[in-house]
């Protein structure tokens, strides 16, 4: 029988609220402190670090974890992780969802397959800088530290939150990396930092150098145009419009999970890689409906159009948010005492690698738009998309140049060419000398296809 005042009731109410409430207080303090919105530290990111500045302090103080006690049901710290794996696939399958606009041009087809290569490139660069510095730390200076936790900084960086959580949870449970769970979620939340404080950086100097003016804060007031398009389903009947996108996106995620039981029972040495794709598989599993739902309106047996971008947006942006501060939320820095040194080199030579190499990049490839593609790509790939958005917002306020939907349209040669390269996080524990050869190797042929043009034209001529 429950009883309504168990813990066991309120427990994961009681952790969404103060998610949820931390959102309202750090986006409260960014209106009020000038110089936390000049940062452009994306709002979830300042809420996770007020949470885990608090839980840290009552540990140091008390002796309490605040997540372990009653009000959380005793498991805070797991529902924290369950909430940052849940909503990384929850929030790339409402993205999938999203309209992909009209067709495009050579030119532009080719400049999101360059930018989906970039994103890749700058994975394995990462990949390969994460695990020089692991080994050099496990063969001098640590001998028993975990050699393949390199890997971790292109999914802490490239990746965001959610892969970051997943592959350290592998690496703890699999391989004895103990505190990899945190390591992961600390490379995430130095990524966010990376990004803000580069980012600003980077703002400055074109400010500097006249090349941007400050940017309006207020937005305007939205078009019709751009919340419903023409024939949809209207958006109060006799069930709510965002009850339908919210239905759709469960629908995906159910059927995510069936795909990964079924991998999972015909690959079981293969599990805990199949689970950590969640986000890959619900991007299948929506993309199936989705072309499902064209199907079935082509056919005249759906009349209406069921799927609102704007709305969709709003999901996935409300995921992504909950992913992060629960993320950084779920950090236990007392875990990584013997790992901080590592952990700040890699986080701040990361940042800069990452920084000059796409940099090179927006400079060679898309001269149109440098700075827009490179501030776009550079929050991107040590934050999340929306980190992207916020720095590529400070100078292309109205998106009039086509970055914005390079991000997004990119995701599709990025997972073709990225796949590999997360199945190289299962060798790496075993074989992290031949992990980071064929990293190394594979970022080499990336770039002969992303210079391709330079490289082989030069050669004709």
């Amino acid at each position: 029988m429950t009883n309504f005042w168990d813990s066991s009731v309120w427990g994961f109410v009681n952790l969404f609220a103060v998610l949820l409430v931390s959102l309202l207080a750090a986006n409260a303090l960014k209106r009020a402190f000038r110089f936390l919105e000049a940062s452009l530290i994306p709002t979830s990111v300042l809420a996770g670090a007020m949470l885990l500045l608090v839980s840290e302090l009552v540990r140091v103080t008390t002796g309490t974890k605040i997540f372990e006690t009653a009000a959380f049901d005793n498991k805070g710290y797991e529902m924290l992780e369950m909430l940052t794996y849940h909503m990384l696939g929850l929030g790339f399958v409402a993205s999938t969802f999203k309209s992909a606009g009209g067709k495009l041009g050579k030119k532009r087809t080719g400049e999101i397959f360059d930018t989906g290569v970039t994103t890749v490139s700058s994975y394995l660069i990462q990949g390969v800088l994460g695990m020089v510095i692991t080994l050099i730390a496990a063969s001098f200076v640590m001998k028993d530290f975990f050699p393949a936790a390199g890997v971790l900084l292109p999914f802490g960086y490239g990746q965001g939150t959610g892969q970051a959580m997943n592959w350290g949870i592998i690496y703890e449970t699999d391989h004895g990396f103990a505190g990899g769970k945190s390591f992961g979620l600390t490379i995430a939340a130095l990524g966010f930092l990376s990004a803000s404080i580069g980012g600003v950086i980077h703002l400055n100097i074109l400010r500097r150098q006249g090349k941007i003016r400050p940017r309006r804060n207020e937005e305007g007031a939205l078009r019709s145009e751009q919340v419903q398009q023409a024939n949809e389903i209207p958006m109060m009947d006799s069930i709510d419009k965002l009850t339908i996108q919210v239905a759709l996106v469960a629908a995906a995620y159910l059927l995510a999970f069936l795909l990964m039981l079924l991998l999972g029972a015909l690959l079981p040495g293969m599990k805990a890689v199949i689970y950590g794709f969640n986000f890959l598989l619900g991007v299948l599993a929506a993309s199936l409906i989705k072309l499902s739902l064209r199907l079935l309106k082509k056919g005249g047996v759906v009349k209406r159009d069921y799927v609102n971008s704007f709305l969709m947006t709003r999901v996935s942006n409300f995921c992504f948010d909950l992913m992060v501060v629960a993320g950084i939320a779920a950090i236990q820095l007392s875990i990584l005492e013997r790992y901080w040194g590592v952990i700040l080199i890699m986080g701040v030579l990361g940042a800069l690698l990452t920084y000059y190499y796409n940099r090179l990049v927006a400079k060679k490839l898309f001269p149109d738009y440098e700075q827009e593609q490179f501030l776009m790509m550079y929050g991107m790939l040590t934050g999340t998309a929306s980190t992207g958005t916020i720095l590529l917002r400070e100078i292309d306020e109205d998106f009039r140049t086509p970055a914005a939907d390079n991000m997004v349209y990119q995701n599709f040669p990025a997972i073709i060419f990225g796949f590999p390269m997360m199945l190289l996080a299962k060798l790496a524990p075993t074989k992290p000398l031949l992990t980071l050869g064929i990293l190394a190797a594979f970022f080499l042929v990336m770039n002969l296809i992303l210079f391709r043009r330079s490289i082989f034209l030069r050669k004709k001529k």
